[in-house]
């Protein structure tokens, strides 16, 4: 049903100047599971993306951005460590079970974790993994940020696909009577039936269409849109699908944007909101990037997208606190 693989094999440059500051990703990274300050943990899975109808190839997905970030420049003082890969065979449920269970042991031993896709059936598992972490920590409200063209609302029919995890949470929220706490950022009028749009203004999804995404003054709208769900969370979760950028930027995804939404205001909000932490007193220790099909990428155009994205992330969060387990 699923295996455990962390065979992926870190190289890259090696600059001739000595020091740790030549570093590059591939030279800090470990392959263990001890305490550390950053972890990354890919699910390799396309089942729920080929249940939703979309390009295949998405498994292949973690190992890429891995590719991408090897040769990264390594600007920060905290250690890192890959916890490879949870495989995704036949049953999408067991594979996201287990992949739940190593996200909550991740979380436990490393301050900032990494969610590496695979297709967007990862978020599911992710919140899964991070509600049961905090299960033994009064039960902490979770708030959760998508930058996506989709809201991944369906209802599972009844299997889940990458088209449902946030139904799917929507749905562990009710059955526990909580709050569903849920922003989608770049969603494509033109992707979303009606019957989605209904289903998140049921659900209280806040949210902005891509074509309101795209100029300086929309970051503000955004925060604007943030500010009362940050409030009203101890947790935030942040997942990036990668279909939410344009095509040119992002080819070797499941589902192709033709607008998108561009990468700076993803990465503005990304360093606000990382520095908002103490100030609306929440934590943000988990973050997963799904989507990405290698099968259909240009130039390693999206993985290095991805690793961008990532990169950025990371440095964001050094920055505004110690990546300390707390």
């Amino acid at each position: 049903m699923f295996s455990q693989n962390s065979s992926f094999n870190w190289t890259g440059r090696i600059d001739s100047d000595t020091g740790s500051k030549s570093l590059r990703w591939h030279q800090v990274i470990e392959q263990t599971t001890a305490q550390t300050d950053i972890a990354l943990l890919g699910f390799n899975s396309d089942l729920g993306v080929a249940m939703n109808k979309g390009r295949v190839g998405a498994k292949e997905g973690p190992n890429a951005i891995r590719a991408s970030l090897c040769s990264l420049a390594w600007h920060l003082e905290q250690s890192i460590k890959d916890l490879g890969n949870v495989e995704a065979k036949t049953n999408l449920a067991a594979a996201q079970h287990k992949y739940a269970q190593q996200i909550n042991g991740a979380l436990n031993s490393s301050g900032f974790v990494i969610g590496l896709g695979g297709g967007h059936e990862i978020a599911q598992a992710s919140y899964t993994g991070l509600r049961n972490y905090l299960q033994a920590k009064n039960n902490k409200k979770i708030g959760i940020i998508n930058f996506d063209a989709h809201f991944d609302l369906r209802k599972p029919t009844p299997d889940p696909s990458s088209g449902t995890p946030f139904y799917q949470i929507a749905d562990t929220c009710r059955q526990h009577n909580e709050a569903f706490h849920y922003i989608c950022l770049g969603i494509a009028k033109a992707a979303n039936t009606q019957v989605l749009f209904d289903c998140a203004n049921s659900l209280k999804v806040g949210y902005l269409l891509d074509e309101d995404c795209q100029q300086l003054a929309d970051i503000a709208r955004a925060k604007e849109l943030l500010i009362p769900m940050l409030n009203a969370v101890d947790e935030v979760y942040v997942t990036v699908c990668l279909d939410a950028f344009p095509a040119a930027l992002a080819p070797g995804v499941s589902a192709p944007s033709v607008l998108g939404i561009p990468v700076t205001f993803v990465i503005s909000i990304m360093r606000w909101l990382s520095a908002q932490q103490a100030d609306l007193n929440f934590n943000w220790r988990l973050m997963d990037i799904a989507e990405l099909n290698p099968k259909f990428d240009m130039d390693s155009r999206t993985a290095k997208l991805a690793a961008r994205i990532l990169f950025e992330s990371v440095d964001a969060k050094a920055k505004s606190d110690d990546l300390t387990n707390v």
